[in-house]
């Protein structure tokens, strides 16, 4: 009877460690689906800000041939957006926008001068099929020759977006 007794614990023992790794198996099963779901959901959000163009590389001197950086972007939702441009070890060295109303699917464009500090009024400058470009006024001194980047810091969104690739201010 004590064998009996022990066969019958072992298998009650066995079936309750099977039954463990069936439900752990199922939930398995069950993330996977999930996060398969997920992932193509997530493929087909647009981003947050789209297309991204920038002038490869700009010269704001005298003898520069591209006086002027060109910035544009489209938001995939209507923003508040601050554009900012950063050095190569990510520090602000201008703010050309704050918190400025941005309509969405329209891309919007900007230029800048190479100057640091903060905008303080814009020139809208006519362009082709009536889309209109902003030069912010920046007063300070020209940035140094480098490499340079983006960030559109959306307020609504709590998000900030890096422009995918930079561009270079030469000093010639």
């Amino acid at each position: 009877m004590t064998s009996a007794a022990g066969a019958a614990g072992q298998r009650s023992a066995g079936e309750a460690t099977e039954r463990l790794a069936r439900t752990v198996f199922a939930l398995l099963v069950l993330a996977c689906l999930v996060a398969f779901f997920l992932t193509q959901h997530l493929k087909h959000t647009p981003t947050a800000v789209q297309r991204f163009e920038l002038t490869p590389f700009f010269s704001p001197t005298p003898s520069g041939h591209i006086k002027e950086a060109r910035i544009s972007f489209k938001l995939s939702r209507a923003d508040e957006a601050t554009v900012t441009i950063l050095s190569s070890s990510g520090a602000t060295v201008a703010t050309l926008l704050r918190d400025y109303p941005i309509a969405r699917y329209k891309q919007f464009s900007l230029r800048w001068s190479g100057r640091r500090g903060t905008a303080h009024g814009y020139a809208r400058l006519p362009g082709p099929n009536g889309a209109t470009t902003l030069a912010p006024k920046l007063a300070g001194p020209l940035t140094p020759a480098g490499e340079y980047r983006v960030r559109v810091s959306l307020r609504e969104q709590h998000r900030s977006v890096l422009s995918p690739r930079g561009f270079k201010l030469v000093l010639r």
